[in-house]
């Protein structure tokens, strides 16, 4: 048994003077109980508590550092950017870096506005939708997290799902009337929703690849079909890549599945580790925020420098390994479920390779030992991955929207996750959120995942 008296400690101290003893719900581990371990020190692919153990990382900050914790060229960064001030609240240089950079990776994204979080991110799209259409309703989807934004927080995912309590207490009803819920994957519903709301949808916004509530993917046809729907009404529709962007590719899940919406929140890696947000879409949408048009939009630290530069170091040093290969421009597979290519099996041991090629491989590596371990545990286990972010469901359903998933055994996933932490193996403390590899995970790190994911899941029948 791990001692971690230090962060029993703490936490005791923690919970006098923090609501809940933690700063966002999740970290709680009210989802899976015990208590959370606090942590004093990451590097690559591990993280240490204050009690000196020492963990295989699979949250990576919940997403942000797919380069893995404390990159060398991001510390820099940092380190040389604040010699010259945390924060100017003036235009500064590092902005036009970013705006360039994001514009260039994606398509989609003429213009772009930073902000603070990915809650500001979406919030401010969804605003400026309604301001750019004149419209008021937005469809959204279950189990999908926009941020805790009061109009967004309607069968929302993450930790609102994770604590069974998917309407917050504080948001008044009115708030969220003109909120449209459906079930993502369900074409439908979608349908339904615009017949019945005729004229009155500024648009729909989704995570492309819903990673609130684990991690299921859009069937085929699914985001071209919601392209097309938003089209024909006049609607917007924008993509949530906070968690996606920069991760599933260069250019995001747009890119990997070829679909080109209107407006784009990010998040997450775009600050390298550090609080930031940003929207961006089409020059006509854009220019309609403020000081160019009536849809309002501000924030203190917008653009702050230690962000902007922490961000540009994370986005170089990917880009700095892409290879320039024809194979890489093309659209990747719109299948849900595309198999596992074996060659990506070994091409994973590369170092040198570009970065998305490196994490595919790993993720593919992992995803073939998870699948073999739950199988040879006899344990029925759904695992779904798209890239470098993958869940593992104790269901023998596949999972394709919030109610498959609803259908996991919560009580297994429970087990499963203190028995991989006691394994010196880290998860997400929730059953509903996804998991993440970064670029500082080994091959031997996945195959001592696999390895020890085997022995507990043995004991989990």
């Amino acid at each position: 048994m791990i001692s971690r008296s230090k962060s029993e400690a703490l936490f005791a101290e923690a919970l006098k003077y923090i609501p809940g003893g933690v700063n966002s719900p999740v970290r709680a581990f009210r989802a899976v109980g015990g208590q959370p371990f606090f942590v004093n020190k990451a590097k690559g692919a591990q993280v240490w508590d204050v009690d000196g153990n020492g963990y295989i990382d699979y949250v990576c900050t919940w997403g942000p550092a797919i380069l893995g914790h404390a990159h060398p060229k991001i510390i820099k960064a940092v380190q040389q950017a604040a010699e010259n001030g945390t924060s100017f609240g003036i235009p500064n240089p590092f902005e036009v870096t970013m705006a360039k950079l994001v514009c260039s990776a994606v398509p989609s994204v003429q213009k772009v506005r930073m902000c603070n979080s990915g809650t500001e991110a979406c919030m401010s799209a969804i605003r400026l939708a309604r301001g750019f259409t004149k419209r008021d309703k937005i469809i959204k989807f279950d189990g999908c997290y926009h941020g805790h934004a009061d109009s967004l927080l309607v069968k929302a995912g993450s930790g609102a799902l994770t604590f069974g309590h998917p309407d917050s207490a504080g948001v008044p009803a009115a708030f969220t009337q003109h909120t449209i819920v459906v079930p993502f994957n369900d074409a439908d519903a979608v349908k339904a929703a615009f017949e019945a709301n005729q004229g009155q949808v500024a648009g729909i916004i989704v995570e492309p690849v819903p990673g609130n509530a684990g991690l299921y993917l859009p069937r085929p046809g699914y985001l071209e079909f919601l392209r097309k729907i938003t089209a024909d009404n006049g609607a917007l529709v924008i993509f949530d890549e906070v968690m996606t962007g920069f991760r599933l590719a260069w250019g995001g899940a747009q890119e990997r599945f070829g679909i080109k919406p209107d407006l784009t929140c990010f998040g997450k890696i775009i600050g390298g580790g550090l609080p930031v947000g940003a929207f961006g879409g089409r020059s006509d949408i854009m220019d309609c925020l403020a000081p160019l048009g009536p849809v309002y939009q501000a924030g203190t630290l917008s653009g702050n420098p230690l962000a902007m530069a922490a961000g540009i170091a994370a986005l170089e040093e990917l880009s700095s390994s892409r290879r320039e290969e024809a194979q890489s421009k093309k659209p990747k597979s719109q299948s849900p479920e595309p198999g596992i290519d074996q060659s990506l099996l070994t091409s994973a041991a590369t170092e040198n390779t570009n970065a998305y090629v490196r994490l595919e491989a790993l993720g593919a590596q992992l995803e073939a030992g998870m699948k073999d371990a739950a199988r040879s545990a006899k344990v029925p286990v759904q695992f779904n991955r798209c890239g470098s972010m993958f869940c593992a469901y104790f269901t023998d359903r596949p999972v394709h929207n919030l109610a498959d998933a609803m259908h996991s055994d919560r009580e297994r996933f429970k087990k499963f996750f203190h028995g991989m932490i006691e394994q010196g193996i880290y998860l997400a403390p929730s059953q509903f959120e996804a998991g993440f590899i970064s670029m500082a995970h080994a091959v031997e790190d996945i195959e001592f995942t696999i390895e020890r994911a085997t022995s507990v899941m043995k004991n989990l029948r």
